[in-house]
């Protein structure tokens, strides 16, 4: 599927899960506990407000492509009609701009650019 097919709002969908899946799998094989206290770490990362900053610390940095930064915008500007209770508009806007980019790698099927993100993340 083409990334470019799919609405902001679908590819952050998307990028959600991958994303988790991505700090779940960095949590178990790192041995980071269990139950609750995996829970409680997975937030760090998988949180609106956590995904809002990882995105505005590599978006300083100049990380993100023009590609990235297009897909980016269709994701945040995407119109959700609801917002968590324990978040801003802006914050969750962010997150979704985020999602959306991971999305789009997944639909790319560019697994090394997703670990890129990643291990970004990791030394903030």
């Amino acid at each position: 599927m083409n990334p470019l097919e799919c609405n902001g709002r679908t590819l952050a969908f998307l990028g959600d899960a991958v994303w988790s899946l991505a700090v779940r799998d960095f949590l178990v094989q790192e041995g980071q506990g269990k139950g609750k206290m995996l829970q409680k770490l997975s937030i760090s990362y998988v949180s609106a407000k956590s995904q809002a900053r990882f995105y505005s610390l590599l978006h300083e940095e100049s990380f993100f492509t023009e590609e990235e930064e297009a897909t980016y915008r269709r994701g945040r500007n995407g119109n959700t009609g609801s917002v968590p209770n324990n978040t801003d508009v802006v914050t969750y806007r962010m997150s979704t701009g985020f999602e959306a980019i991971l999305g789009a790698l997944y639909l790319e099927n560019n697994q090394e650019r997703i670990r890129q993100i990643w291990d970004k993340v990791r030394t903030l």
